[in-house]
């Protein structure tokens, strides 16, 4: 068996994406994204973890199609965490756990950010704690620059209100 792992290992190991080693492209992109994934599903590790895992896996797939890794990954690994999101959501639980997994840190961004939509959660977390510009945000979003400023001003307006500040902007 130890021959066939060690014929498996190289053909990863020289993988591309995009012309990339995917193991380049994992140590530069995987944090931030986890990150994002994170506060998008609203502290939620398992998630996370399992998003991040399957865009990439799937971006090995996809090996010669992808063009831009960074943004194809961070549409597949939101779009992953949603769908797991929404499953949570439908059944109240997930796989007989409570829905209530601890965050990386109690009372930290992922807390604060939990009142407002998914979409928010990301654009703010991407455009505020990881200090990206608007148009960035929008190219790993995989949407415009607009949806972009609205996620931003509702996460804003509706973070402000939570915390028991004024309404206005």
């Amino acid at each position: 068996m130890s021959g066939a792992h060690e014929r498996v290992e190289p053909a990863i190991a020289t993988m591309s994406v995009a012309g990339r080693p995917v193991e380049d492209l994992f140590r530069e992109v995987a944090p931030r994204l986890w990150h994002t994934v994170l506060a998008y599903s609203g502290g939620r590790r398992d998630i996370a973890d399992d998003a991040v895992s399957e865009a990439f896996a799937r971006a090995i797939e996809h090996h010669g199609v992808i063009r831009n890794p960074a943004p194809w990954l961070y549409r597949v690994a939101l779009n992953i965490a949603a769908r797991e999101l929404k499953r949570g959501a439908r059944f109240g639980e997930l796989d007989g756990v409570d829905v209530a997994v601890p965050t990386i840190e109690e009372g930290g961004v992922t807390d604060l950010l939990r009142p407002v939509s998914p979409g928010q959660r990301a654009a703010l977390y991407l455009h505020y704690q990881e200090d990206l510009p608007i148009k960035e945000v929008a190219r790993l979003m995989g949407t415009s620059v607009a949806v972009v400023k609205v996620h931003l001003y509702r996460g804003r307006v509706r973070l402000r209100a939570s915390l028991g500040g004024e309404d206005d902007a």
